[in-house]
């Protein structure tokens, strides 16, 4: 048996709302409601359901808690054009543009925060 690929991951948020902003406005993703009160965020062929912090839906990770992912984009646009929009809509960067090496080999990347204090990285092959 061998994984093919990632279908989805949870995030544990204090905020649904704000964290729907974020990543829509920030990173493009699209929003979407689905089952009963639930909220996803979807980019490519992935998706991120999101959690309320205190109702998280069953089953769960062990201890979620917001702030305590590290997660790692592929960005589709050139680095130039993805340091103007952070800078246009008022986002810090914490470290870069440096250079890494992502899943597929070199990168080069930035780092900032969410809502939640999540570390997001915003590479660029």
């Amino acid at each position: 048996m061998t994984v093919g690929v990632l279908d989805h991951l949870v995030l544990t948020v204090a905020d649904i709302e704000a964290s729907l902003r974020f990543y829509t406005q920030v990173l493009g993703m699209r929003s979407e409601a689905f089952g009963v009160g639930r909220s996803a965020l979807h980019f490519g062929a992935q998706k991120i359901n999101l959690h309320l912090a205190g109702a998280e839906f069953a089953p769960h990770a062990s201890r979620p808690t917001p702030g305590s992912a590290d997660l790692c984009f592929v960005a589709a646009a050139p680095l130039t054009e993805t340091l103007g929009h952070l800078k246009a809509i008022g986002i810090a960067l914490e470290d870069g543009p440096v250079a890494r090496t992502g899943a597929c080999g070199p990168i080069t990347s930035v780092y900032f925060r969410d809502p939640d204090g999540n570390l997001i990285e915003l590479a660029h092959y």
